[in-house]
């Protein structure tokens, strides 16, 4: 285990063999069962083909999957100081691995105190945390029992459906475009980094997004 006064965070052995304390051990295992279960399968309203996320089991296999949790289950610790931790702390973890294999870091942070029936206070405290994250070159998404947000390949699939909600924090990687192109913002931090390597698929769903954006702002 690692972590300071605000995050804890765990390996998979670790949740496995139970060393992980009492208060988070239940909802970590349940969090990492989801994953071993869901994110590493395929599912037929995904919209393409393979797993929900590509880069789960790769992570998973190679010990780069963690589960993370609130120091203070007492409500003393701030969600805004923990994730601000927590993104010191990928920093941190990040370093010591292999650059090829950066990409695979993943840490899934556990918040089963937040709502399970409306998802808005976790949808703003992710909105919030993207910038900073975005223009580190990380990438922040939510998770969470009733998360309407659409799929990126079938708008009526709710991928980001989890049982607990969770954030997950992992590299910011080429093929996230499609995820960046609400804010200008974000998509600039995207193409400072990767513009010289866009592959052709990303370009050309830049440019039908552009060309949409276009013919919204002629018939508006």
């Amino acid at each position: 285990m690692i972590g300071d006064d605000k995050v804890l965070i765990w390996t998979v052995a670790e949740v496995e063999n139970g060393a992980v304390p009492t208060e988070h051990l239940p909802y970590t295992r349940e969090i990492l069962a989801w994953a071993g279960r869901y994110l590493v399968s395929p599912h037929p309203e995904l919209g393409r083909n393979g797993p929900v996320c590509p880069y789960t089991q790769p992570s998973l296999h190679k010990g780069l999957f963690h589960l993370a949790a609130l120091t203070a289950t007492n409500g003393e610790t701030d969600v805004r100081d923990a994730i601000e931790s927590l993104r010191s702390w990928y920093e941190r973890l990040s370093a010591r691995i292999p650059p090829a294999d950066r990409e695979l870091l993943t840490i899934l942070l556990v918040l089963p105190h937040l709502d399970h029936h409306d998802s808005t206070g976790l949808d703003d405290l992710q909105r919030e945390a993207k910038d900073k994250f975005v223009n580190d070159g990380l990438m922040i998404g939510q998770f969470h029992p009733v998360c309407d947000q659409p799929g990126l390949w079938n708008e009526k699939f709710k991928a980001l459906r989890a049982p607990v909600p969770l954030l997950a924090v992992r590299k910011l990687v080429v093929f996230d475009l499609p995820f960046l192109m609400d804010d200008a913002v974000h998509a600039e931090s995207y193409l400072r980094r990767f513009a010289p390597d866009i592959p052709p698929r990303i370009r050309d769903q830049l440019v039908k997004r552009l060309v949409g954006n276009q013919k919204s702002l002629q018939t508006a």
